[in-house]
C-alpha cells in the first residue's frame, strides 16, 4: 500500500472519531421532559333548593280500616283453671247467650258438690231435732247453725270453681276468633279463648302502629269513608282516651292504639271483616309559609332552616307549625319567595 494511500486512511478515520466525539450523546435516547399535572377545576357543589311559598296546609290521618261488631264478646278465664276439657265452638259458629264455649276439666268438684249438699241437708236435719229436742236458746242449737253456715260457705266455693270452669256467652252473635288452645292444655288467665261478634251492630275499626300516630283526633270528628268506589260520611265516636278500661290485655292494647267510626249508610254487602280508606283531617291552615319537610333542620330542640343569599349560607331560627307528611307550616322566621336549601 502506498503512503498516500495509507494517509487518506488515516485522516479519514480520525474525522470520524472527531464528529462521533461531537455528536454523542445523540447516539443515545433522547430523554423526554416531564408533563405537568393538568389543573384540577373544583367541584362546584350542587344545592336542591326551594322558594318558601304561602299555601294551604292538611294534616290528616289515612289508612285502611276495618268493619267489626260494635256487641263484641271477649271470653276469657279470670283465673288459671287447670287444663283444658273441651273447646264447643269453631270460627263462623252461630253463638246464643248463655251457651258453654268451652269447660276445663274439675276432677272430683262435681263429686265434692254433691257430698257438701248431703252433708248441708243432714246438717238441717240434725238442727231441726235439737231445736225440737232443747229449744231454739239452747247453746247447742247455735252451734248446729254455725256448722251448718260453715258447709254452705263451702258448698259456694265448690259451686263457684265449678262456674268458673264454663266460658259462657253473654251475647248472641258469630265467632270470630278461636284460640288454638288444645283440650288437655293449660289454661292461662286472661288469654282471650273466644271472640264473638253481633253482626248486626258494625262499626269501622282503625288501628294505628302506636298511640302517637292518632294524636290530634278527637270524638265526633269527620271521617271520609271510601269503600270500594263509592264515598260516605262516618264520624270519630271512640279514641284511645275514652276508651273503657278493659281486664282482657289483648283487647285494653288494641284500644290504646285505636279508632271506633261510625259510618252512615252502609250498603248491604259490607259485613264483618269489611275493609274501606278512611281519611281524617285534624289539622289545616290557609295561606301559610309552607316548605318541603326536608328543609326544616333540628338539633337539640332547635328549629332551623339554611338559606342560600347569594353564594352564602345562612342559618335562621323558625317557628314550625302544622307538621304534615310532605310539608311544614313555618309560622316565624322565613319570608315568602327565601330560598330554603334542603337537606340531602
Amino acid at each position: 500500500m502506498s503512503n498516500k494511500l495509507m494517509h487518506k486512511i488515516l485522516l479519514t478515520f480520525g474525522i470520524w472519531i472527531s464528529m462521533s466525539a461531537l455528536t454523542g450523546c445523540s447516539l443515545l435516547p433522547v430523554e423526554e421532559e416531564e408533563l405537568a399535572p393538568p389543573l384540577v377545576e373544583p367541584v362546584k357543589e350542587t344545592l336542591n333548593v326551594f322558594e318558601a311559598k304561602r299555601a294551604a296546609i292538611v294534616k290528616q290521618i289515612s289508612g285502611v280500616a276495618t268493619f267489626a261488631s260494635d256487641k263484641t264478646d271477649y271470653l276469657y278465664y279470670k283465673t288459671a283453671a287447670g287444663k283444658l276439657l273441651s273447646l264447643n265452638v269453631k270460627l263462623g259458629d252461630k253463638v246464643s247467650s248463655g251457651d258453654v264455649v268451652a269447660v276445663t276439666d274439675t276432677g272430683e268438684l262435681e263429686t265434692k258438690i254433691r257430698v257438701q249438699e248431703i252433708a248441708i241437708e243432714k246438717a238441717k236435719i240434725s238442727l231441726v231435732q235439737e231445736i225440737a229436742d232443747k229449744g231454739a236458746d239452747d247453746p247447742s242449737v247455735q252451734l248446729k247453725k254455725l256448722d251448718m253456715e260453715s258447709a254452705q260457705i263451702q258448698l259456694n266455693s265448690l259451686q263457684k270453681q265449678l262456674e268458673n270452669s264454663k266460658l259462657v256467652a253473654s251475647v248472641d252473635g258469630i265467632v270470630t276468633f278461636v284460640d288454638s288452645i288444645e283440650p288437655g292444655d293449660e289454661v292461662a288467665a286472661y288469654k282471650q279463648v273466644v271472640t264473638l261478634a253481633d253482626p248486626k251492630q258494625m262499626k269501622l275499626i282503625y288501628t294505628a302502629s302506636s298511640q302517637n300516630d292518632l294524636a290530634g283526633v278527637e270524638i265526633n270528628m269527620d271521617v271520609t269513608v271510601k269503600i270500594k268506589d263509592k264515598t260516605y260520611p262516618g264520624k270519630v265516636v271512640q279514641t284511645p282516651m275514652t276508651a273503657a278500661p278493659s281486664d282482657n290485655k289483648v283487647v285494653q292494647d288494641k284500644n290504646n292504639k285505636s279508632l271506633v267510626i261510625d259510618v252512615e249508610g252502609l250498603p248491604d254487602d259490607v259485613t264483618i271483616g269489611s275493609q274501606a280508606d278512611i281519611t281524617i283531617v285534624t289539622e289545616s291552615r290557609d295561606h301559610v309559609i309552607v316548605i318541603p319537610r326536608a328543609g326544616l333542620r333540628s338539633y337539640m330542640g332547635r328549629d332551623y332552616v339554611q338559606v342560600l343569599e347569594g353564594e352564602s349560607r345562612k342559618e335562621i331560627d323558625v317557628e314550625k307549625g302544622i307538621v304534615a307528611a310532605t310539608e311544614v307550616e313555618i309560622r316565624k322566621g322565613v319570608s315568602e319567595g327565601q330560598k330554603i336549601i334542603l337537606a340531602n
